[in-house]
């Protein structure tokens, strides 16, 4: 029904009539030495389960269309052993409560212990809402790459945060570009809203946010700036 290759989820319609639907649980509730639940096809061997514990919580991870690439933030990581067909499969707590979709595996090999899933919360909640409406779910852009660091220690004291987020690429003719977004900027709020991971600039990007100016506070040799920025739309 659609897909997002910005969250790593898609939503299909199964036409069989004796399926029974799974509760969702909500990951915003797991805690670090949990009992979960891996469910998938590794290897092609269909229906197997592979239990461990929440190995860490908050993790982030890269994901894109092969053009753009885009961070899911607060991913489950878990010692549930994940093999190539895991993917799309069900992380489930101790109730069978649905909390994550498990999405990547990490290491050279497999069965390496160290598992990646999609969270189950409200954020994800609300994407799986926007494909079964629509197919897609919309975004606002403004094109730039970004990572987190400390800010200078003057710089620090008068904003009062500690790091922000560091321009590491600007696309030609996007929203940043235009705006006069320069590579090595140091981007700390908008709209007077912390930024101090890439995460936090992403959260102030949602649908609302189309076609609206922006007041951007970053960081540039060292002196204090603000810009104006009017995102575009991203779908995924």
């Amino acid at each position: 029904m659609g897909a997002d290759p910005f969250s790593d989820l898609a939503v299909l319609r199964a036409r069989e009539g004796d399926l029974h639907a799974a509760e969702l649980g909500d990951a915003e509730g797991l805690r670090v030495g949990q009992l979960v639940v891996a469910i998938g096809n590794p290897l092609g061997f269909s229906g197997s389960v592979s239990a461990g514990v929440v190995s860490a919580l908050g993790r982030s991870l890269p994901t894109g269309d092969g053009r753009r690439v885009r961070v899911v933030d607060d991913v489950i990581q878990t010692d549930a052993a994940l093999h190539p067909g895991n993917s799309g499969g069900a992380l489930a707590d101790g109730r069978a409560r649905v909390v994550g979709i498990n999405t990547a595996v990490v290491g050279p090999g497999v069965g390496q212990g160290l598992g990646l899933a999609v969270p189950i919360n409200a954020h994800t909640t609300e994407l799986i809402g926007q494909l079964l409406a629509t197919g897609r779910v919309r975004r606002a852009y403004i094109g730039v790459g970004g990572a987190s660091r400390a800010l200078p220690p003057r710089v620090a004291a008068r904003t009062g945060r500690r790091q922000g987020v560091e321009i590491t690429a600007v696309m030609d003719a996007s929203p940043a570009s235009r705006a006069g977004i320069q590579a090595g900027d140091v981007v700390v709020a908008i709209d007077d809203r912390p930024v101090a991971t890439i995460g936090d600039l992403q959260r102030q990007l949602g649908a609302d946010r189309i076609g609206v100016p922006l007041a951007v506070e970053l960081v540039r040799d060292g002196a204090l700036r603000t810009v104006t920025i009017v995102p575009g739309p991203l779908d995924g």
